[in-house]
């Protein structure tokens, strides 16, 4: 049996609570949650705000609180903690060379979610977006990721009952056209405001572990800086690979 902690953050408990009730009870309304909490209507809109911020929670239709990405979509690896590890320092030179923020995504389902980023020091920047998900499709990282999927692993991900609506034979040329260029790109599809550049990275067994994307405010991405950061990138990219087989070599479990 658990004991509550001595020094219990009050406000998180009670977000933490209603993450355990929308997972097992599958969606709330905002009176309902301030019911069960004890707390005013206020305070449980509050609470779940930033569960949907966080993507612990979602909206449906009729303005329901229901399980969002991180709770429906699935769990990241457990190798996760390690490739961020790895990433990290790769992600900083990157940052350094190109000026811009640049984030580590991995696949879950058919949402990414970013296990590492580092942001840019320009006043106008990407911010840190750690933690997050977002839809894979739309994702530049994620479209990445999916053009090296077998189009049948694709098309039976976005045919499943519970698949988000998307223009399948549009998703599967764009995903070829991708997989010929070796980039994906996100044009203020997930954030207004905001251009991505993504590129898969290779385990050592070649095959895809993560997506390695390039974050811009939209008002300062032009064709010119897109092709000035493809050697940064490329080289992030194998530097990290190189370093993944290492570590692999050491320990072959």
């Amino acid at each position: 049996m658990k004991n509550k902690p001595a020094y219990g953050v009050e406000s998180v408990d009670n977000a933490l609570r209603l993450a355990v009730l929308l997972q097992e009870e599958g969606g709330l309304r905002v009176t309902d949650a301030a019911r069960r909490l004890g707390v005013a209507r206020s305070t449980a809109h509050r609470l779940l705000a930033m569960l949907v911020y966080r993507d612990f929670a979602a909206q449906d239709q009729d303005r329901r609180y229901v399980p969002g990405p991180v709770l429906g979509r699935g769990r990241a690896p457990e190798s996760s903690a390690q490739l961020r590890e790895l990433a990290l320092p790769h992600l900083e030179a990157l940052v350094a060379r190109c000026g811009e923020t640049a984030n580590l995504q991995i696949l879950v389902g058919d949402h990414i979610r970013f296990v590492a980023s580092v942001e840019s020091d320009q006043v106008l920047r990407v911010g840190n977006r750690g933690g997050r998900m977002l839809p894979a499709h739309l994702a530049s990282g994620g479209l990445a990721l999916l053009a090296l999927l077998p189009e049948t692993e694709v098309t039976a991900l976005y045919t499943a009952a519970d698949a988000p609506p998307v223009d399948l034979p549009r998703l599967l040329a764009d995903l070829r056209r991708i997989r010929r260029h070796g980039y994906a790109l996100n044009e203020q599809a997930t954030e207004t405001g905001v251009t991505a550049l993504g590129r898969a990275v290779r385990g050592p067994d070649g095959e895809p572990v993560a997506a390695l994307c390039i974050a811009v405010p939209t008002a300062r991405f032009t064709r010119e800086r897109f092709a000035e950061w493809s050697g940064p990138h490329l080289a992030a990219i194998a530097d990290l690979e190189g370093e993944l087989r290492a570590t692999t070599a050491e320990d072959p479990r």
